[in-house]
């Protein structure tokens, strides 16, 4: 039947929705449908309502006694069959069935603000409640649990208290993600709630982080509430606020969220949902607090807002649960009264000072209260005052406290620390509690504090916890207060439960797709089960296949989460997850660990904080942006949100690389060229340098340091200072290498080594001899000058000189191929043509060499890739195919074929020629130029497509109207292609003007092959075409053609050229680096001699099997001891880069209008905080000196009144002054002693030691037995006495101390006697009606059988023995031996009517001194 009502819903919700939505919107509509019938589901399952069953007319005409009107019956209560002759009962005649009011309410007005709601009855278990708002309603736990209460009646307080309650309540709320709860009506302190969370929906337009303000209502009391009942549920159901015709009702506030409205099934009942909403902050209070199980639960905080004696039970049954509240002073009634006496002793708490504030801040209410109410509050408010622990009271006019959210969690960790729990346990609960609700400046004024002393072990939670909840700030203050990264990642578990706490992100979904793959399995979502092995290798994926793994495969059976980790130049070190420490052999970086966990997140915040971690930070920098740009490739969304966002960390990663990288050029040149060009084993055995070619990191290849490096390496080992023209000079003429004519790398070294030494030798003085200076500098120097051998190698391996020589070879490739097709292309090739085939093979074996060659072992189908991807190399390919295609076509035997072989050389000779401007992309001056042109290129085949349209359309129409029936194909191009496409430049057509027709021109019959067509010609031999519509037409495609695409052309060109000219150097530099590693591998020798040394390399690789040569140049690993002082030196550049970031920041016109911003705002609420004060105090001045005089008015006349009387008594009181009242008690307490010393501390209760029954209130200066309370009058018993007389038990509290475990004494005591158990049937309380001491007696009556008694003679003589036997002894005898025999007597007895009167066998009185 519930499937039923559910798929009537849905497709009742189906109809209701037009035909002609998109599929986008369709879509979304069909699953908001699905929702909806799987929240109404289960609403029905699972919440029920409560309603009458039993119609009985109350006193009022048509009004049932449950309060609801006869027409809100059902026929079956009307006229009930079950009911006859009996009383209407609320516990019998209301039942619960499955709720009707659920949904979504739409409250009209401005923002139409849309929120949830339930009718719940008040017996769901609150466990149900807490599920529907988690997983239904979709509410995040709440990291903090605001229980607002106070004044249901609206109330008005100062501006200044009004803003600041609103502004810190949703602070505390914006920022602990906590869950506000009200009593959802609009009026009173609820009204007051939904006036801060409206002003905070209109300041915040964004979706994000709204306020969840949750209203507990009766549901009996809420107006207009018919609105909100379907069977079905709404979805949404209108509700406006409708003050003036309440009435007696209240409206439901229209600033809240979710409604959870409560029914008793009555109607006009206030105060129906306290229970369950106290059993649901319980309920709360008991959840774990965050995603680990930590062990702290949420925390709950009362906030209290005016108020009356509601509110006062309300605080005082909240601070017996342990529930801290915080008062605010100044709104006004019963939050005025607890402000004036917090800060008081409980001596000084004394009824004549609560009548007096209860008459001065109730005012005219105070008329009402009972002397009996007004002694039960005082004695509450003095239970409150000694719970000092959990009362904090915020005064607007002090400087400490003066924001209501630092009140508010500050009175949250005050009682934390008061808990029954260690002082590291506390520190640690607060300090979870702190990261949990994202307040930085808690911790840092409450937790770290001087008194408090913290390890790094004693933070690893909060670390983690901040981690997970993205919480960057928290992370930075740990990091500052001690946590060490090494300890917090030495053991891979935690590394691992991070990857496992990954939020939903691109990475993750990549990772968790990967884990299932490998696992032969379908992605599931929401799987987490992921390993460090998982992570390496979908991190290798992001840097390349160059990389190695950072977390090596396991080789072995390992754990259940096979995790390892890899140091790849030793060999992989396996590591189970099973808490083990990582081994000193593995590459163990923690803070490469920390970053790179925030980098595939996407977290830039604590990214930076990982990034300011990690000791290789220029290699970890170009990394991360490396990856982010991969992921932004593969996220399949270019321009998307996401995309955008990684494409803009990776340019801020790379502006960090390139930070810290200048940083270290200007200290040491050298060092920073060796940084990045140095083999990095935490980042996959990379360099730098690699990392950021990977990465398109064009900014970080054009700085001036890296572009030295290329520079210095594409000179070999010649000198940069060297000008081009004696390189050139030295190509032709080399023995001038040998005169000194050229400058060495080594010539130069030897000359700075010669300069420090004449510096140490200065420096060591004349403390030293001669030979020792000699023998310790010769030490110091190990650089010997180049031999001969050396030179003439090193000046024709220098790249440099490689490419001049091939400059010069291709040149000469070009002339002989011209003058091979100009002058010497014979039917049988000559020698110039054969030499030219064998300089072809040269260029096409070279080829081959660079797409074999790894260069960087990154292996050959990233090779093949990357050979693909480059222009120059495809143009390479297409001009060896063509040569080859003509040389095929050139060597047949027909003629025809013949020149079909020698155009595609033609064809083939312009694209060789094109190849130059690849060569010539080293130069400085060409180079931008050429990449301005291949832009350029790219616009211009862009502007082709639109032109083609244009064209094809005008030359279509035209030869359509001209031509009647062309058959050649030729002559169709040429009318509907090549001729418009002439008209461009200015060649008019004189075929459409009847005045240019020249008969001769054309063909009538098209049978000459080499003239057009002739027009269609009337019977004149005139064309009959509409010679007006064919100018129109060329005018018209003139305009376009002409005017606008050519503009548009020029326009798209001189915008490419701008683009481009700005950064044509840094795209250039980039390039650059291609250019010089090609000419670095390449052999030494130009084309065609290049030959020989391909010959040698095939001998050596392929037949000796020689190891490929190592570019050092490019790749160097360091000895552990030099790569330790370079990382250290970098560690230290960092921080320098990182302190001037901050400094450049910190000046920067920005941030001074910012910093003046705030510091002018701080002034100006400074200012008006000092006002308030300044007149706060000077009214509360006032106040007194009119107090002072009236009481002084009234001593007076007391004085008068007494001198007249001569000696009598005066009629009046003598007048307290108020300016004592605070500072002393009334005359009867005078002599009361000190709180810490008074007598009865522990009895002092309002309620029964370990028990929920109520007392008579009895004040803390009443106590005392000298003092006179005429007041007091106990009952008798707390319980009403049983119908039977059974056995009665009792323990008491004496004068001064507890007399504790006589029942259990007494109950043993009578067992062992009887022989049977006692059964207990009543338990009760009895006051001593003599006395205020606070002197009680708790009663345990029980049965025991089997038990019969005959004879009430029997019955009253055992109950006169037994009263006699149980006078009041002292607590020195205190064993019931001398109750033995008189129960053995009373056991023996044969007693008879079992079950007639049980009668009393042992009684414990009340035992004093």
């Amino acid at each position: 039947m519930k499937e039923t009502h559910t798929e009537m819903l849905c497709t009742s919700e189906e109809k209701v929705h037009p035909t002609n939505l998109s599929n986008l919107q369709f879509g979304k509509l069909q699953l908001n449908n699905l929702l909806r019938c799987s929240i109404s589901s289960w609403i029905k399952e699972n919440i029920k309502k409560k309603s009458c069953c039993f119609y009985e007319e109350d006193v009022s005409e048509g009004i049932c006694k449950c309060g609801y009107p006869k027409v809100e019956h059902s026929d079956e209560a009307i006229k009930p069959e079950h009911y006859v002759g009996e009383e209407w009962s609320s516990h019998r005649h209301i039942r619960e069935k499955p709720t009707d009011a659920y949904g979504d309410i739409r409250f009209g007005g401005f923002g139409q603000k849309t929120g949830k709601y339930v009718r719940v009855s008040m017996d769901t278990p609150p466990e149900s409640l807490y599920q529907l708002m988690t997983e239904h309603w979709k509410l995040r736990p709440p990291n903090l649990l605001i229980s607002v209460t106070g004044g249901a009646k609206n109330f008005s307080i100062k501006s200044q208290l009004k803003d600041k309650f609103r502004r810190g309540l949703i602070k505390v709320a914006q920022t602990t993600g906590a869950w506000i709860l009200t009593g959802g009506t609009h009026a009173g302190v609820m009204k007051h709630v939904g006036m801060a969370v409206r002003d905070y929906t209109l300041s915040n337009s964004s979706m994000e982080g709204q306020i969840v303000v949750i209203g507990v209502a009766t549901w009996g009391i809420i107006h207009k509430r018919h609105t909100l009942v379907h069977p079905e549920g709404c979805f949404p159901a209108d509700y406006s606020l409708d003050e003036a015709g309440q009435g007696r009702l209240s409206c439901l506030d229209i600033n809240h969220s979710h409604f959870l409205l409560v029914d008793d099934g009555t109607h006009g009942r206030y105060g129906v949902e306290i229970e369950l909403r106290a059993r649901l902050e319980k309920l709360i209070s008991q959840q774990p607090l965050g995603k680990r199980e930590s062990g702290v639960t949420v925390p709950v905080v009362c906030v209290v807002l005016e108020g009356g004696p509601g509110t006062l039970n309300t605080i005082y049954n909240s601070m017996l649960n342990n529930t801290p509240c915080v008062v605010l002073e100044g709104s006004g009634r019963l939050a005025d009264v607890i402000a004036q006496v917090a800060s008081l002793p409980v001596s000084k708490v004394t009824l004549v000072l609560i009548n007096q504030l209860l008459k001065r801040f109730f005012a005219q209410e105070y008329k009402t209260f009972s002397e009996v109410q007004i002694i039960e509050w005082t004695k509450k408010i003095q239970d409150i005052i000694r719970m000092a622990h959990l009362l904090t009271v915020f005064r607007f006019d002090e400087e400490k406290n003066s924001d209501v959210d630092v009140a508010i969690l500050q009175a949250l960790l005050k009682a934390s620390r008061s808990e029954d729990s260690t002082g590291r346990q506390s520190w640690e609960r607060q300090l979870e509690l702190a990261v949990a609700w994202n307040r930085v400046d808690i911790a840092e004024s409450e937790i770290f504090t001087e008194e408090s002393q913290w390890t790094s072990s004693d933070l690893h939670p909060a670390m983690f916890s901040a981690l997970v909840g993205d919480k960057p700030e928290f992370v930075r203050l740990l990091l500052e207060n001690g946590v060490c990264v090494q300890q917090f990642l030495e053991h891979e578990d935690r590394l691992c439960e991070l990857y496992a706490h990954l939020p939903a992100c691109f990475f993750t979904r990549k990772l968790v797709k990967r884990v299932q793959v490998r696992r032969g399995q379908p992605p599931a979502p929401g799987s987490k089960n992921i390993s460090l092995t998982h992570v390496s290798e979908e991190v290798r994926h992001l840097l390349g296949s160059f990389t190695q793994h950072l977390y090596a495969p396991p080789r072995q059976k390992t754990t259940k989460d096979d995790v390892s980790l890899s140091l790849p130049s030793k060999g992989s070190v396996e590591l189970p997850c099973s808490g083990a420490e990582w081994i000193a052999e593995t590459v163990w970086d923690p803070g490469r660990d920390l970053f790179l966990w925030a980098v595939v997140q996407n977290n830039r915040e604590l990214a930076e904080i990982g990034w300011e971690q990690c000791r290789d930070c220029i290699a970890a920098a170009l990394a991360a942006s490396k990856i982010l740009r991969k992921l932004a490739q593969e996220s399949g969304e270019h321009d998307g949100e996401e995309a955008k966002d990684m494409r803009g960390h990776a340019d801020h990663y790379e502006t960090q690389a390139i930070g810290v990288f200048s940083e270290c050029h200007a200290w040491d040149p050298q060092r920073a060229q060796k940084l990045i060009i140095r083999i990095s084993p935490s980042w996959g055995r990379c360099t730098s340098l690699w990392l950021a070619l990977e990465a398109d990191d064009k900014r970080f290849i054009a700085h001036s340091g890296v572009q030295a490096l290329l520079t210095q390496i594409w000179c070999g080992e010649l000198s940069v200072d060297n000008p081009y023209w004696k390189i050139l000079l030295c190509m032709i003429l080399f023995p001038l290498i040998y005169t000194g004519f050229l400058t060495f790398r080594r010539d130069e070294d030897i000359q700075r080594e010669a300069e420090k030494t004449e510096q140490q030798k200065l420096a060591l003085g004349s403390g030293y001899t001669d030979s020792k200076i000699k023998h310790r500098l010769r030490s110091n120097s190990a650089l010997s000058p180049l031999n001969c051998g050396s030179r003439f190698t090193s000046f024709f391996n220098s790249p440099q000189v490689k490419f001049y020589w091939n400059i010069a070879a291709y040149f000469g490739f070009l002339w002989l191929f011209a003058v091979v097709l100009m002058i010497d292309f014979q039917t049988f090739p000559s020698w110039r043509e054969l030499l030219l085939y064998i300089w072809l093979g040269s260029l096409v074996c070279e080829e081959v060499r660079q797409l074999y060659h790894d260069f960087d072992g990154s292996g050959f189908r990233k090779k093949a890739k990357m050979y693909i991807k480059d222009v120059w190399n495809i143009l390479d390919v297409l001009s060896i195919v063509l040569f080859i295609s003509g040389l095929v076509c050139r060597l047949q035997g027909s003629s025809a074929v013949f020149y079909v072989g020698k155009i595609l050389l033609c064809i083939d000779f312009i694209i060789f020629c094109l190849r130059l401007m690849a060569i010539f992309t080293i130069s400085r001056t060409l180079g931008p130029k050429i990449i301005i042109v291949r832009r350029m290129m790219m616009d211009l085949f862009i502007f082709m497509f639109l032109l083609s349209i244009w064209v094809v359309a005008y030359g279509v129409a035209k030869q359509g109207i001209l031509i009647q029936n062309e058959e050649r194909l030729d002559w169709i191009i040429r009318g509907a292609v090549y001729e418009p496409y002439l008209i461009i430049f200015g060649n008019i057509p004189t075929n459409i003007d009847n005045t240019q027709f020249d008969m001769n021109s054309c063909s009538v019959n098209a049978s000459d092959p080499m003239k057009p067509k002739c027009p269609v010609l009337n019977d004149e031999n005139v064309p009959a075409f509409p010679e007006w519509l064919t100018i129109i037409l060329l005018c018209v495609y003139l305009l376009f053609a002409n005017i606008l695409l050519l503009n548009l052309l020029i326009a798209i060109l001189s915008y490419t050229f701008q683009e481009v000219q700005d950064n044509t150097d840094t795209i250039w530099k980039f390039q650059r680096y291609e250019l010089i590693k090609e000419y670095h591998s390449r052999p030494a020798l130009p084309p065609p001699f290049i030959l020989i040394s391909h010959l040698i390399i095939f001998i050596k690789g392929v037949l000796l099997r020689t190891p490929p040569q190592k570019h050092k140049h490019f790749r160097r690993e360091l000895e552990k001891t030099e790569e330790e002082e370079l990382l250290s030196w970098e560690a230290l550049m960092k921080d320098n880069y990182l302190s001037s970031a901050r400094q450049e920041e910190s000046q920067s016109t920005e941030h001074r209008i910012q910093d003046t911003a705030e510091k002018v705002g701080a002034m100006s609420e400074l200012l008006e905080r000092e006002q308030e004060m300044v007149s706060s105090t000077m009214a509360k001045r006032l106040d007194k000196l009119e107090d002072q005089v009236s009481e002084s008015t009234k001593a007076l006349r007391w004085i008068v009144d007494a001198l007249k009387s001569q000696g009598y008594k005066s009629k009046l009181e003598p007048p307290l002054l108020t300016g004592r009242s605070f500072d002393r008690d009334d005359g009867d307490s005078s002599g009361q002693e000190t709180e810490d010393e008074a007598p009865h501390t522990f009895a002092r209760q309002l309620q029964y030691p370990g028990s929920n029954v109520t007392r008579f209130p009895v004040p803390e200066e009443k106590v005392s037995w000298e003092t006179n309370f005429t007041p007091y009058l106990p009952p008798v018993y707390s319980q009403q006495e049983s119908e039977y007389t059974a056995s009665k038990l009792g323990r008491g509290k004496t004068q001064r101390e507890v007399q504790s475990g006589v029942n259990s004494h007494l109950l043993r005591a009578a067992s062992d006697v009887c022989g049977s158990s006692l059964l207990q049937v009543y338990k009760g309380y009895v006051d001593d009606s003599r006395n205020t001491d606070n002197a009680w007696l708790e009663e345990t009556f029980g049965t025991v059988s089997p038990l019969v008694y005959s004879s009430a003679d029997w019955s009253t003589r055992v109950w006169l023995e037994l009263t006699a036997v149980s006078v009041p002894r002292p607590r020195s005898t205190r064993n019931f031996s001398h109750l033995k025999p008189l129960l053995s007597l009373f056991c023996s007895l044969k007693w008879k009517n079992v079950g007639a009167k049980i009668y009393q066998i042992i009684t414990a009185g009340v035992f004093s001194f």
